[in-house]
């Protein structure tokens, strides 16, 4: 393996002079000779055989091929940065990567709004969100597969934060035959139907969302594809209010009156299923969801 020509500090000096302006200059941003800077800038140039900067007056201006790699150079310092801003990460305990898992009904915008607070803050954390569904969240909390759950129930053994309340609309194409109907006597009447479902995500003994065992369904993967379906003409849904409010005001979809549930509502909650070993991160952006619900 041959040996660099060059060493990151001689690629820093170079620039500094750049940035700021000449030699003069980035000697005292530096706190460095200025001597000790040409000597770099110059034994940097004899190695690489290539002429990095020509001195005009009192400023150091770029060659052409000096700004091509001192562009490439930029990001070869940005690198070791961010690995030895790592290292201290590491150091510290702040986890390199968190998982999120996501029930499909709670908003995505909300989570984002969150997840932006945390950016200027994270430190390099990279963020992973998995959308779930019904136990398949369940299966992610008990494993510890996640660091974080946006959940509705949870499972049993684990403790919870409600963060908001999450609302189902019976809804359909306008000229589906049930649309025509004024209010639907009870849910055998609906199961007459042909029903969207949204798959559970569980790998184990799933549970799709929403299902009134119709003899009819088609299982989907989420609420979009559902709605798909819907704008077709075909079957009816149960689906979460904030994913249909523009077909609804556009009257692209129109609601159903089931008798004694028009509307179903259901508690999102926030946990975190290692309480005991959650890291610096994950406690950070807990409260960044939280601070989220508590400002509206």
């Amino acid at each position: 393996m041959s040996r660099a020509k060059s060493t990151l500090e001689q690629w820093r000096i170079v620039q500094a002079v750049v940035d700021f302006g000449g030699y003069a200059q980035a000697a005292e941003k530096l706190n460095k000779s200025q001597s000790s800077l040409n000597h770099a800038v110059a034994k940097l140039q004899h190695q690489l055989g290539i002429n990095l900067l020509e001195v005009k007056g009192r400023k150091a201006y770029l060659t052409e091929q000096g700004e091509v790699l001192l562009r490439r150079s930029r990001h070869l310092t940005q690198s070791v940065e961010e690995l030895e801003q790592l290292a201290s990460n590491l150091g510290q305990g702040w986890e390199p990567n968190l998982i999120i898992a996501r029930e499909l009904i709670y908003p995505m915008e909300t989570l984002v709004q969150a997840l932006n607070a945390f950016l200027p803050q994270s430190r390099g954390t990279r963020v992973t969100i998995i959308d779930s569904v019904i136990t398949g969240t369940h299966e992610l909390i008990n494993n510890k597969h996640v660091d974080i759950a946006i959940c509705t129930t949870p499972p049993k053994g684990h403790i919870c934060e409600p963060l908001c309340e999450a609302k189902f609309e019976l809804v359909c194409h306008p000229d589906h035959p049930l649309a025509q109907v004024g209010d639907i006597e009870d849910d055998k009447q609906l199961a007459q139907h042909l029903q969207i479902v949204i798959k559970d995500t569980a790998t184990n003994t799933p549970n799709d969302i929403g299902w009134l065992k119709a003899e009819q369904r088609w299982t989907v993967s989420n609420f979009h594809e559902a709605k798909t379906i819907l704008a077709s003409n075909i079957g009816f849904c149960w689906i979460p209010n904030f994913v249909v409010q523009q077909e609804l005001a556009n009257k692209q979809l129109v609601r159903l009156h089931l008798r004694g549930s028009s509307q179903r509502k259901i508690i999102m909650n926030l946990l975190v299923p290692d309480r005991d070993n959650q890291g610096p991160a994950s406690k950070l952006l807990e409260s960044l969801i939280l601070q989220q619900h508590n400002e509206r």
